[in-house]
């Protein structure tokens, strides 16, 4: 599994052949069945989902990355379709699924989707999670890829011209083959666009803590 780019300083890394083709196409049989669909929340409690997450292939680059394996809490799958097309604009990804709701300094807004509790987090939380993006399908410049801002993953923005400050500035486009995996810090400042073709970029975005004890009292819900 040659990590292709050694860049998680940076806030990411691409990984690539992880997974075997035969692997993923099994994993499109079993989770893609809607085309048309955008996407599919909460997989975690996918017996299928949950043994790939807990795969020794993802958890060694948990703990290449952090010095330990990490444990998995939360998987969605994203799919972009000529079906499915969407855009994504620049933003961090700072909203954890939790127990119940804190109420400490850096903690929300909250919000409530299909009755799971989620809070936007602070640095200190963010900085302790890793979302692996197990791409099941090759990611190329046509299929509206992953585009990031390297190093942009150091803290949780919250001024708007400190984000655009970090958003003028030239981003890597994430090509990735199928079975590869991108790791990146749910800080990363990240975006993609439209697919240009009807080629499909299917992804399995599975993130992972520390603990799923995220700071004093809060606990991960498992989504």
């Amino acid at each position: 599994m040659p990590d292709r780019s050694g860049m998680y300083s940076e806030g990411f890394s691409i990984i690539e052949g992880v997974l075997t083709d035969g692997e993923c196409d099994a994993l499109i049989d079993h989770l893609c069945s809607d085309a048309a669909r955008a996407g599919v929340r909460h997989l975690m409690g996918d017996p299928l989902v949950a043994r790939l997450a807990y795969d020794e292939r993802l958890a060694s680059i948990t703990k290449q990355i952090f010095g330990r394996p990490l444990t998995p809490y939360k998987a969605t799958l994203f799919q972009k379709t000529g079906k499915a097309n969407w855009l994504v604009s620049w933003h961090q990804d700072t909203a954890l699924p939790v127990q119940t709701l804190p109420h400490l300094d850096g903690w929300g807004p909250a919000s409530v989707k299909d009755g799971i509790k989620f809070v936007h987090a602070p640095t200190s939380a963010l900085a302790k999670i890793l979302a692996l993006r197990v791409h099941l399908d090759a990611s190329t410049e046509n299929n509206g890829p992953l585009r990031v801002i390297p190093a942009s993953h150091r803290k949780r923005l919250l001024d708007d011209a400190e984000f655009r400050n970090w958003t003028v500035q030239e981003p890597v486009e994430c090509i990735v083959g199928k079975g590869g995996v991108i790791a990146m810090s749910p800080l990363l400042i990240h975006a993609s666009s439209k697919c240009l073709t009807d080629e499909p970029r299917r992804v399995l975005h599975i993130e992972y803590a520390e603990s799923l004890e995220i700071g004093e009292g809060i606990c991960f819900a498992t989504a």
